[in-house]
């Protein structure tokens, strides 16, 4: 019976539109930013639908949220779970696919009315993201054990916001310990968030890991001075510093090939005025690469460029990282399961590494964790115009659903 169970496509892609509702943008998209009202709303709402389900929900001390559906044995559960909080101009899918298409395949359980030998789990994950607070990952990294919960807890955001306040005003700061929980098997159903998939034609990717991540804030101090009357040659201009970081930040990528990429994705300067030298910047650079020994490699040029930056130029640069990941490698075997399920549903899968962060990467080094990779149209995500089509969407959640009665079925 269970090889013949298949997900209620209409009943999920419902659940997908009715929490984009919340934290809307007008003319499309979604901005629900950790730990805004916006996120408290799409938390009580995913709340009250794990509760409809019959899950038994907990509230860890850093806002991570478990459902979980009780087996024939109290043995470690299979957990499924992805995040639910957006960037600023975020789409339906990024994250919430992953937690609804977990919930979906507890409601076909229920459904079929089986009941796993072991229990099976949905989690939700606290500022995944990090656009409102750094690092991402963060709630399933303390809640792994890989970040301390009292530090995390007193990060300051970009907003000036403290973790710790922000978590007690929209009353998510839970009393579960964090950095115990160890699931049997961590599973993870997202979409790709790049266009590999769709221009190669294939309908599932099954991930085999997660590219190291470095992420380094700069802030440079040169001198404020008029525009139309200092000499090029006399000049300490911390936005001509900026423009040749970014610069040097993807002539860098370009140079070292393979799975290198680097991102400067936000540049402040002051006093930002059309006739004024800049005398302050900050800015951030993102370098990720698969590869870690190549990832040190890219960094160490950066961290040279800036000292030599600063010499030429006579300013100050001060660097701070911001999050530091090294690359993942998934369960071989957990790999392999998601790839052979997809093929005995009829579907085409590619194996391949994910450029983005994701909280399975958090579950990797303590127990076997796989990711299901669906279509983004356009290869377009922390967009308003993000889009993954019903059939992908159905597919993915149909091999996440075999997948995890396998696993929560199984001897080991």
């Amino acid at each position: 019976m269970s090889k013949s169970l298949k997900i209620d496509r209409q009943r999920l892609i419902s659940k997908i539109e009715e929490l984009g509702k919340i934290g809307a943008l007008e003319g499309g998209g979604v901005c629900r930013l950790a730990l805004t009202d916006e996120d408290k709303a799409g938390r009580d709402w995913v709340i009250a639908r794990m509760k409809s389900l019959g899950l038994t929900v907990r509230i860890d001390q850093i806002g991570n949220v478990t459902g979980t559906r009780a087996g024939k044995s109290d043995e470690a559960p299979v957990m499924m779970g992805s995040h639910i909080d957006t960037v600023r101009t975020g789409g339906y899918y990024d994250g919430n696919l992953g937690v609804l298409a977990g919930l979906e395949v507890i409601a076909c359980l229920n459904d079929a009315g089986i009941v796993t030998q072991r229990p099976v789990a949905v989690a939700f994950f606290t500022n995944e993201e990090g656009s409102r607070f750094a690092p991402d990952m963060m709630g399933s990294m303390v809640h792994q054990g890989h970040l301390d919960l009292e530090t995390t807890l007193n990060v300051v955001g970009i907003d000036g916001s403290l973790v710790r306040e922000e978590l007690e005003r929209i009353a998510y700061r839970g009393e579960d310990p964090c950095g115990g929980m160890r699931a049997h098997a961590f599973l993870e159903l997202h979409v790709e968030q790049g266009p590999i998939l769709e221009k190669e034609g294939i309908e599932i990717g099954a991930v085999e890991g997660v590219q190291g991540i470095s992420w380094t804030e700069v802030r440079i101090s040169g001198v404020s001075n008029h525009a139309g009357t200092t000499p090029m040659s006399m000049r300490h201009d911390a936005g001509y510093c900026a423009a040749k970081i970014a610069v040097f930040a993807r002539e860098l990528a370009l140079r070292m090939g393979g799975n290198q990429v680097a991102t400067v994705g936000a540049i402040d300067l002051k006093p930002n005025l059309i006739n004024v030298i800049p005398n302050h910047a900050v800015m951030t650079v993102d370098l990720r690469n698969t590869d870690e020994a190549l990832l040190q490699e890219a960094e160490a040029e950066l961290h040279h460029f800036l000292q030599k930056l600063t010499a030429d130029e006579q300013v100050s640069i001060e660097s701070t990282t911001l999050a530091r990941f090294e690359p993942v490698v998934f369960d071989p075997e957990m790999v392999a399961l998601v790839e052979a399920e997809a093929k005995a549903q009829g579907l085409t899968v590619k194996r391949l590494p994910s450029g983005a962060g994701h909280d399975a990467q958090a579950f990797a080094p303590n127990c076997p964790t796989g990711m299901i990779f669906v279509q983004s149209a356009g290869g377009i995500s922390h967009n308003v115009k993000e889009y993954t089509k019903p059939e992908d969407i159905e597919a993915g959640a149909n091999v996440l659903l075999q997948v995890l009665l396998k696993k929560a079925d199984s001897e080991d």
